[in-house]
């Protein structure tokens, strides 16, 4: 054996493969805000209570905690630097294990006023990590190993900024699909996991749009939904073949699509407010709407009822089939990140750095408790393992970035 194929061998032997106690990817392990089945986090917490450990993020980011064997990963961009980076803390400790520059220079200063520059979640296949990252005008893919080495880039394509730019990568067997739709012609794209190579891409309407495709089973289907630019449309994730398209949706959407398996569950929020069900076999009906503003906060779907946490803090509760509202109760207010559910509990963090507990059945809505890190937040939690990773800021007396880690 040469000492090329003998050092091969031993990195691969040091890859640790996806586990149960993982949170891989946005919106965790099945990618529909669901933790794994056995979770008990804590309900209450704080400065003082049930912290296990606290660490300070270099620069800024929306993206998510992202939790893969002993690391906890975070993409996030330094402006005073210019650099776009992979953070990488220890899992049990959180201490900072590596950083990884993506980009240097070339940062946009378009967008919203509480955009970020990193704002796309970490995902891993166990072996890998990939980050999309907007710079230079144009959105890249890139894979780097559970060390931060880089292993390829991608150019997928020009990006023109309304606001800015926030989708994940998803992994669907070989195929690595980004969305990146803007108003100068945005694309679906599949990529090679393993060499980044462009597999397929499906142009889109010149529409600003924001979401991350959810790749589903439903119909009977595999299919990689994407909503927003007016349409729904569902893709071949393997291939890029269109499955279906069907108009309904608003211009502009965040959130990531859920099913029951047989309707998909969307919501947008400009020009209109809205939440709907749209029939997932491709006839292109809509099984029922309101107008409940669910624009950045993706929903959750169980026991045959849909929960959601609209951007202005009411929760809400509504029958799969019908759309008939069990209940609608307020819980707090402005919410960017998305409710993660454990059991009947659902977690959700409100910009203020509140995140709310709540018991969510059809029957009712329990607040449990209501707990404050920092002062603002962007991100969703991940929790696994019984531990929830937090990522928000302090902001006074100067705004710091913070990673908190909850548990027993």
């Amino acid at each position: 054996m040469t000492f090329k194929a003998a050092a091969l061998l031993a990195a691969t032997l040091l890859v640790q493969p996806l586990q149960a106690s993982d949170w891989p990817a946005w919106r965790g392990p099945t990618r529909d805000g669901h933790a794994a089945p056995g979770q008990n986090p804590p309900v209450k917490w704080g400065e003082t209570e049930h912290l296990v450990w606290k660490a300070d993020v270099r620069g800024r980011g929306h993206g998510s905690p992202t939790v893969v064997g002993d690391q906890v990963l975070l993409a996030t961009a330094d402006v005073e630097t210019e650099e776009q980076l992979v953070l990488s803390f220890d899992r049990a400790t959180g201490r900072e294990r590596w950083q990884a520059v993506v980009h240097r220079g070339n940062l946009n200063t378009k967008g919203h006023r509480v955009s970020s520059q990193a704002s796309s979640d970490v995902v891993s296949d166990g072996e890998r990590l990939f980050v999309n990252f907007l710079n230079n005008g144009a959105i890249f893919t890139t894979a780097l190993d559970l060390h931060g080495r880089q292993l390829w880039q991608r150019r997928v394509c020009d990006f023109q900024v309304h606001q800015g730019f926030g989708s994940s990568p998803v992994i669907h067997q070989n195929i690595v699909l980004v969305s990146a739709d803007h108003r100068g012609g945005g694309r679906m794209t599949g990529l090679d996991r393993l060499t980044g190579a462009i597999v397929w891409q499906q142009e889109r309407p010149p529409v600003a749009n924001y979401a991350t495709p959810a790749v589903i089973t439903a119909a009977g289907k595999t299919q990689a939904v994407l909503a927003g630019c007016n349409k729904v449309e569902s893709f071949d994730p393997l291939t890029g073949a269109r499955l279906w398209s069907t108009d309904g949706s608003t211009e502009e959407t965040v959130v990531t699509a859920v099913t029951d398996g047989s309707r998909i569950f969307l919501g947008g929020g400009y020009p209109k407010r809205h939440t709907m069900a749209v029939e997932a076999d491709g006839s292109g009906r809509i099984a029922w709407e309101n107008p409940t503003q669910t624009y950045v906060p993706s929903m959750l779907v169980k026991d045959g009822h849909v929960f959601a946490v609209g951007d202005g803090g009411r929760a809400a509760c509504w029958n799969a089939a019908t759309g008939e509202e069990r209940w609608s109760e307020k819980v707090d207010r402005e919410f960017f990140g998305s409710p993660v559910m454990v059991g009947s509990r659902i977690y959700v963090t409100s910009k203020g750095g509140v995140t709310s507990v709540f018991e969510a059945t059809p029957e009712k809505f329990t607040l449990l408790a209501q707990n404050t890190l920092g002062g603002e937040c962007f991100s969703s939690p991940a929790i696994c393992d019984g531990r929830i990773y937090l990522r928000g800021a302090s902001t006074s007396p100067a705004r710091q970035e913070h990673l908190w880690c909850v548990g027993e």
